[in-house]
């Protein structure tokens, strides 16, 4: 893994005293029920055993710290998950560029149903058995995405968009837009969780949520012939490139280890991440030692 740690020494020292005051007050059948759900990764004490925890990492799309997951049984799912929504997006996103003049997404709905849905959907499931709540949230949540708007583009199969008047009609229009502006908000939470991460993991969210905003507000936000607005589609497009891009970077991140490649790419931890401050403290005993 790119950027795994274990830590020990002092900061295992740190753990325990935390330990200590998260479970002052509690009586013993509570301290009890706290450290099996810590087992399972959450409750009160699940970050307080610092004992072979990882720093945020988007290739094993967690955005704080985890668990060891050397005596997993499964694989890491999350490669999986961000490439199938790479390539999708990455498709989608150059027919909103209007590249080499088409305009149609027609080509996207099998992908979306294919790879970007259905694929997207069994990683997050599989997300969920690792254990992984973020991991399965996100990947599952657009996995559903693609699904739903392949249902919506389905030349003639579900023809919902013949019952909102076709796809030049107002109501169309809006319905798409609100449509959009609905996974605006939901990958915007999602980017909320990535803020104490690394850069590529906070900026994957980060363009795909200019993307949905962007391309929501095109839709919605019409001249006066009716028609949508196409610069802000094309400014989506760039965002969901940039997305699809940085998606793929964050699943080789996760593929690369020191059994397969001769180099790890960085993934930037945020300088308050647990990351972060761990390097800055380690460079302070350093001068202090000196």
């Amino acid at each position: 893994m790119a950027d795994a740690t274990t830590t020990n020494g002092a900061h295992g020292v740190n753990s325990h005293q935390d330990s200590e005051k998260l479970t002052r007050n509690m009586t013993h059948e509570e301290h009890e029920a706290a450290k099996a759900a810590a087992r399972f990764g959450y409750g009160p004490l699940a970050h307080a055993n610092s004992q072979n925890v990882h720093a945020a990492f988007g290739g094993e799309f967690q955005p704080g710290t985890f668990k060891s997951v050397a005596e997993r049984k499964f694989a890491n799912p999350a490669p999986l998950g961000l490439s199938a929504f790479a390539l999708t997006t990455f498709i989608l996103s150059l027919i909103n560029v209007g590249t080499r003049g088409l305009a149609a997404p027609n080509i996207v709905v099998a992908l979306a149903f294919g790879y970007g849905g259905l694929v997207q959907l069994l990683a997050g499931m599989w997300e969920m058995a690792v254990g992984n709540t973020f991991g399965a949230t996100a990947l599952s949540s657009f996995g559903g995405f693609w699904l739903s708007f392949a249902i919506v583009l389905t030349p003639g199969g579900f023809q919902i968009v013949d019952a909102l008047g076709g796809d030049d009609a107002a109501a169309f229009h809006d319905s798409f837009g609100l449509y959009l502006m609905g996974w605006f908000i939901f990958t915007f939470i999602l980017l909320l969780a990535t803020l104490r991460s690394t850069v590529a993991f906070f900026f994957l969210f980060f363009t795909l949520d200019m993307a949905f905003l962007l391309l929501g507000i095109g839709y919605l936000h019409r001249d006066a012939q009716g028609m949508n607005n196409a610069g802000c589609i094309k400014a989506g497009g760039v965002f969901g490139l940039l997305s699809a891009f940085t998606a793929w970077y964050n699943a080789l991140a996760g593929i690369l280890d020191d059994s397969n490649s001769f180099f790890l790419i960085p993934v930037a931890h945020f300088p308050w991440s647990v990351k972060g401050r761990e390097r800055r403290m380690a460079k302070s005993n350093s001068a202090n030692a000196a």
